[in-house]
């Protein structure tokens, strides 16, 4: 099997060794073997990069148009290849794959477009005869480390605005899951990025990562993972004060009023909680309901559970993929052991399952009688695990869902207006849904949350170029 390489400097470049992109629905299958880089690669991109920065930078609008729109349409135009390829080495079933592909291909288009809409201030001064005008710069160098969950959107909405911006580009993508990342350089490689301005750099962060964070000429570093490894980045980025932006864990609530739907409760519920096998940033993993409605909604969601197919990522039917790779079902099932340890009721789930093909499966899970600060309420689980926590009334509700050190996503299901605005309002999370899943955003407007969470400028839309960004202010006096 041939290896894929790293891209640096416009050219493909091998790794000093490589590792084998294993498929979770069935691990006798081997993806790819993709290169890993070196501290040395990942310092040439860096080179590379700053190299290319100063002509790229000081390119049209038209030009970064062009190459966006190419990138964006290539993703949609091979939406079915590309998907089939991240659900066979991510886990998460091919519609969902498909649709998460489509998601990177809007967003290119998107930025495509936001070449074309960058606009300035011109004020006047305070004092006679001088002109004042405000306007944006790109950054520079760009350092992208990018997480295994979502191997092709989440490299999109931070290739796309860094090159629209006019900065330069080094993509770290996770070492677990390359092929996707792989695969999008390829398309932006293609659609004629001129060398330097974007390079990819596999492996893992330990070395990769660790150069990008330490070296100099990096400007900004963009991070989505894990709460532990972003105080790292950190930590790291104001030693060399470079601009940083974290993405990280949640533990998101989602209330249920006596008032709801429940069939709505119910969709929003299974939906936020468990597809993409539970590993989202924004999943459900805290159902908050209350009195009235909660025997009714944790044995309807029980009951929609036990219909689920846990399955084959690729198979027709199949509901949930498997979790991601053996360290990650450790540490669902470990957490099982734990709920219950605490005291919590394990509804259903929790099992290993067994299919025509060696994998990582695992039942659902959903657990009752959970209190809120219990560990399985309290730490990012990452996998299909729910807690249902049974409160009294709304104002209960609203002080349970804020009771969290996170604060990315939070929903609430209610035909009531006087609890929905309040509660949008008064939830402290980044981002509120309203009889909606709290996984599933779109892609023109900011991502991001508060607390532990989220740290910088927004992601997404508009408000990307509060990080791809400086402001600078020049003053004139005609003379």
């Amino acid at each position: 099997m041939s290896e894929h390489r790293n891209y640096i400097a416009g050219e493909w470049v091998a790794g000093t060794d490589a590792a084998a992109n294993i498929n979770p629905s069935n691990t006798n299958d081997v993806v790819g073997h993709y290169a890993r880089a070196s501290a040395a690669d990942a310092e040439r991109a860096i080179a590379a990069a700053k190299a290319a920065f100063p002509a790229w930078s000081r390119s049209t609008p038209q030009e970064r148009h062009d190459l966006l729109k190419k990138v964006g349409d290539e993703i949609l135009a091979r939406k079915d290849e590309l998907g089939r390829l991240l659900s066979r080495e991510e886990g998460k079933t091919l519609p969902e794959g498909v649709g998460e592909v489509v998601r990177a291909g809007q967003i290119f288009l998107f930025f495509a477009q936001e070449c074309l809409r960058q606009a300035g201030d011109k004020l006047a001064s305070v004092r006679p005869g001088v002109e004042i005008e405000v306007t944006r710069e790109p950054v520079g160098v760009v350092g992208i480390i990018a997480p295994w969950n979502f191997p092709i959107a989440i490299p999109a909405w931070k290739i796309a605005p860094a090159l629209a911006y006019g900065n330069t580009v080094v993509f770290k993508p996770a070492d677990l899951v390359p092929g996707s990342a792989h695969a999008l350089s390829e398309i932006i490689v293609k659609a004629g990025a001129p060398a330097g301005v974007f390079n990819l750099v596999m492996g893992r962060g330990s070395v990769v990562g660790e150069v990008l964070l330490t070296h100099r000429d990096v400007a900004a570093i963009t991070f989505t993972g894990s709460v532990a490894t972003g105080r790292k980045v950190a930590a790291a980025c104001v030693g060399t004060m470079k601009k940083f932006q974290l993405e990280m864990g949640g533990k998101n609530p989602l209330v249920v009023l006596d008032d709801a739907d429940l069939k709505t409760a119910v969709d929003c519920a299974v939906n936020g909680a468990f597809f993409s096998t539970g590993q989202r940033c924004t999943a459900s993993s805290r159902l908050i309901v209350t009195e009235g409605i909660h025997d009714r909604f944790v044995d309807a969601v029980a009951e929609r559970l036990k219909g689920l197919v846990v399955d084959d990522a690729l198979k027709p039917g199949t509901h949930i993929g498997p979790v991601v790779d053996q360290n990650q079902l450790d540490q669902d099932l470990a957490y099982v052991r734990i709920g219950q340890d605490e005291g919590a009721k394990l509804v259903c789930g929790g099992e290993l399952l067994n299919r025509d093909t060696p994998g990582f499966y695992m039942a659902p899970a959903l657990f009752t009688e959970v209190a809120n600060g219990m560990r399985i309420a309290r730490e990012e689980i990452f996998g299909p695990v729910a807690a249902v926590v049974r409160v009294k009334d709304y104002e209960a509700a609203l002080a349970a869902a804020n009771d969290t050190e996170f604060g990315l996503s939070a929903g609430i299901c209610t035909t009531s207006l006087k609890y929905a605005s309040h509660f949008k309002r008064n939830a402290e999370a980044g981002m509120v849904m309203v009889n909606l899943p709290t996984a599933g955003v779109d892609y023109h407007v900011p991502f991001g949350g508060r607390k532990g969470s989220s740290f910088g400028p927004r992601e997404q839309g508009r408000y990307a170029a509060e990080f791809y960004t400086t402001v600078k202010t020049a003053y004139t006096l005609p003379v």
